[in-house]
């Protein structure tokens, strides 16, 4: 049970300058900007091995106006990348935060490739929903754990001191200033770190089904997706010590993880031409909305569940993608030479699905209100089953963007407590629709930064 304790302890059994508790990509890179500004930091994880939400994603980070981007001949603007992340959002989200993370998030991209070797590349050849430039960049496997080994080399290059098996479970205080933790160890014993400043980076509260149930209750029966050590600490011990929180009810869904197998499928399925039905072989909403929305649309049907349909050219373009090569490996894509062939595969009546490919436009909207002007399917036909799931919270503590210290909830900031990736609020508005593809990320690596650099 994660609690805090107002009163500092008489002696700590070891002080840093600055400690980081959550050794996902955002503490990370947390630790590695403190680091380069010359702090003394101690990074410390819950987990044998790091790996959080992170090691499950894609791996991709959307920045603007990299150079990337140049060679790829692809124009873009922080300020452009600002006014997609707010249309998604619906304009829920706070504008300066919203800069803040647009602003840097190239420098960023960029720092982690000169600075710490991080092969980058942008995905150039599909199109993510909600944004109006290719922005998405990713290492060569476009995986997570790919991102998260990555990082990890360079934490051990640097000999940035990293210890695992240590769950914070107590903050320490007095007079809204932080003194330092405890870390519980696997034996059940304790030590004490106390730190001139606090970062947390220990992800959000996806793992805690009383606190989903209160704050999401239209995703609290989907497949949890997220990694089970995000239990909501963070705005726990933020609570307590009076910090405000912001926008809880956020998160980010998928509506496109292959079931029962547990894999993820890239959206490009969909971006690319594909779309869903469900069991009657029938489609059942505008797929072009965002696989984050996707997740409630695709829980709503019978069974929870729906296939997605593409093709051989879409399938492809997945294969760039460790997962998706996952997927084929295990038997989770079927493929078929023609409608009635694929229906009898998926066990839907040919009838509907037959019906429903008749129905697609080849240019123009839909009756559901997606445009196409994508190439129409052709043979074979590739489908995968599909369920929704909740993949992270977006909301969080609420902080300073120049910064990211934690505000109060009566005003004013704390002075060494700082919070970044999902213990933060992102910007992904209020709900689920809200969510633009690697907003995730976004907030991690950026904040990440902030806080590292103080």
């Amino acid at each position: 049970m994660a609690t805090t304790e107002l009163e500092p302890l008489a002696a700590f059994d070891l002080s840093v300058e600055t400690l980081i508790i959550g050794a996902g990509a955002c503490g990370m890179v947390a630790a590695l900007a403190a680091h380069e500004a010359g702090q003394d930091v101690l990074l410390v994880e819950a987990d044998p091995v790091p790996s959080g939400s992170t090691a499950l994603s894609a791996g991709l980070i959307p920045a603007a106006g990299t150079r990337f981007q140049t060679e790829a001949r692809i124009e873009d603007t922080p300020a452009l990348f600002a006014q997609d992340i707010q249309a998604k959002a619906h304009n829920e989200n706070d504008p300066d935060l919203v800069a803040a993370l647009a602003g840097q998030a190239g420098a960023v991209i960029e720092w982690l490739a000169d600075s710490h070797g991080l092969l980058f590349s942008l995905v150039s050849d599909f199109d993510y929903p909600g944004h109006s430039r290719r922005r998405m960049h990713g290492l060569p496997q476009r995986a997570g754990r790919e991102l998260m080994d990555a990082l990890r080399s360079r934490i051990e290059a640097l000999d940035i001191p990293l210890i695992c098996h240590r769950r914070a479970s107590r903050l320490f205080a007095q007079n809204d200033v932080i003194a330092g933790a405890e870390l519980t160890l696997p034996d059940g014993s304790c030590e004490t770190v106390g730190c001139r400043r606090l970062i947390l980076a220990c992800n959000g509260f996806g793992g805690n089904q009383e606190m989903v149930a209160k704050h999401m209750p239209d995703i609290a029966d989907a497949v949890w997706f997220g990694h089970d050590g995000n239990r909501g600490e963070a705005i726990n011990w933020g609570r307590a010590l009076g910090a405000a929180t912001r926008h809880l009810g956020a998160y980010q869904g998928h509506g496109n993880v292959a079931h029962p197998h547990g894999i993820l499928i890239t959206w490009a399925t969909i971006t690319e031409g594909g779309f869903q039905v469900n069991a009657q072989g029938q489609r059942f909403w505008n797929e072009s909305q965002g696989y984050s929305e996707a997740a409630r649309a695709v829980m709503a049907q019978p069974g929870g569940s729906v296939w997605t349909i593409f093709d051989g050219r879409i399938a492809a373009i997945a294969r760039q993608f460790d997962d998706f090569k996952l997927a084929e490996q295990q038997g989770a894509i079927a493929v078929a030479d023609n409608v009635a062939a694929l229906a009898d595969q998926l066990g839907i009546p040919r009838t509907g699905l037959q019906q429903t490919f008749d129905a697609l436009p080849q240019d123009g909207r839909d009756d559901f209100g997606r445009s196409w002007q994508s190439q129409p399917l052709v043979p074979p036909y590739h489908a995968v089953k599909v369920t929704g799931a909740l993949f992270h919270t977006q909301g969080g503590l609420e902080i300073d963007p120049a910064t990211a210290r934690v505000r109060k909830a009566d005003g004013g900031s704390f002075a060494n407590l700082f919070a970044a990736g999902g213990a933060a609020c992102g910007v992904s508005g209020t709900g689920d629709s809200g969510y633009l593809s690697g907003n995730g990320l976004l907030a991690a690596t950026v904040l990440g930064y902030i806080a590292g650099r103080g």
